[in-house]
């Protein structure tokens, strides 16, 4: 453990305690514990399209939830093995999950993938008091084009995937790291597509607890407003994270 300890001493420990912080850089930061990050916007921020109490309720209780158990397992883990996972993110340890032991995968894939997802969750919205359309700039919009056709299609395409997912899940737009497609996936629970070797830039959160006490069942609903909320600008802030994050290139070769 004095290993781990010396080692984090050693690392750059970020304080993510700002509003207004970039949290999709958290999930790339290696750290002797990860902390609950602020929401770069007040819980009320979002209405019309999420309700104050909803979005309180995901942050405080269910993404906090995933970070302290999160934190629990990768402290047993690192007991066990001081090395990996002492000197990883949890962004890398997802893109390897197979190098995960056994006895703390499951744990790993739920908390961690909880940890992420809502992180990346939080950061492709914001708030739209003046309830404009929005679209993305011309460079994304044309990759976009590319791969589905149409902006008009691909919004389509994506939130039938929303409509039709069975159960609690995530819908995502991501980029296939060798040849940059675009393309629409699904997972399910806490699962992450960057166990998939995908860079994830877009995602709705499609668990009931996301939507239940403005909507109730009506999840059409809830990806409705959800629309109203993508900030396309934050969206390819992230892509063009992952697309220069020269560690990511490495990793690529694990899959």
């Amino acid at each position: 453990m004095a290993a781990v300890l010396n080692f984090f001493c050693l690392s750059i420990l970020l304080n993510f305690s700002s509003g207004k912080q970039k949290i999709y850089k958290i999930n790339d930061a290696i750290v002797a514990e990860y902390e609950l990050p602020s929401l770069p916007y007040d819980y009320a921020e979002l209405e019309p399209y999420i309700d104050k109490e909803t979005l309180s309720v995901h942050h405080q209780g269910h993404h906090a939830a995933y970070t302290k158990k999160l934190n629990a397992v990768l402290e047993s883990w690192r007991q066990y093995n001081n090395s990996w996972p002492a000197e990883e993110s949890i962004q890398t340890i997802l893109r390897a999950v197979d190098r995960i032991p056994q006895q703390y995968k499951s744990a790993i894939v739920n908390n961690g993938g909880g940890f992420v997802n809502h992180n990346l969750y939080w950061w492709v919205m914001s708030p739209n008091p003046d309830r404009e359309d929005r679209i993305p700039s011309s460079n994304l919009m044309e990759d976009i084009e590319t791969s589905f056709g149409s902006f008009d299609k691909f919004k389509e395409a994506f939130t039938q995937k929303a409509l039709s997912l069975f159960g609690s899940g995530y819908v995502w737009l991501s980029r296939q790291p060798k040849d940059k497609m675009l393309i629409i996936s699904t997972t399910a629970n806490q699962d992450s597509p960057l166990s998939q070797g995908l860079c994830p830039i877009l995602v709705i959160d499609v668990w009931e607890h996301a939507y239940y006490l403005k909507h109730k069942n009506k999840r059409p609903n809830h990806i409705s407003d959800w629309w109203k909320l993508v900030d396309w600008k934050n969206v390819e802030e992230l892509d063009s994270w992952f697309i220069k994050n020269k560690e990511h290139d490495e990793l690529y070769f694990l899959f």
